[in-house]
């Protein structure tokens, strides 16, 4: 699915609670692979040494971003899914501190970094925007519930 947005670009448009079928259907685990993909790319070129090192984490935390999505998705609706989420975004920030770490040390340019600087941002930013709507739709029902106990409550007292 596309669509033009004002300006001109092409983006996926969001799609709904009920054209979500799995993890997979998310704008947010789709970027996350990719960025699991460019981190890997990244960490093929550090040096040998590091292969057991800053390697192997950076690594273990891009792979958390998605599989902490397809965790918490696959979990329900309920406050395990946002605490997945949660723990992305963490692992988000680990990542973005790591390939920091391995600028610094020399081990890549900002040139080869790039592509994946761009795609965390692009991750974290789908990532709060979904952690934005599980808190709120968790409110809405909470809502909800709250409303129809009161209405049921003073439909009795109406009654008696």
């Amino acid at each position: 699915m596309s669509s033009m947005y004002p300006g001109g670009s092409s983006c996926e448009v969001y799609m709904t609670r009920s054209e979500i079928q799995s993890y997979r259907d998310l704008d947010a685990w789709k970027a996350a692979m990719e960025l699991t993909v460019l981190t890997y790319e990244v960490t093929g070129r550090l040096p040998p040494e590091e292969r057991y090192g800053l390697t192997a984490q950076m690594r273990r935390a891009t792979v958390s971003i998605p599989s902490n999505v397809a965790e918490g998705q696959s979990c329900g609706a309920d406050g395990r899914y946002i605490q997945h989420v949660r723990i992305a975004l963490g692992s988000i920030g680990e990542l973005s501190t790591e390939l920091e770490i391995a600028l610094r040390l020399g081990y890549t340019s900002q040139t080869d970094l790039g592509p994946a600087q761009q795609q965390l941002a692009r991750t974290r930013q789908l990532l709060f925007g979904l952690l934005r709507s599980l808190r709120k739709n968790r409110l809405l029902k909470r809502t909800r519930s709250a409303l129809l106990a009161a209405f049921v409550i003073l439909s009795f007292a109406a009654l008696g």
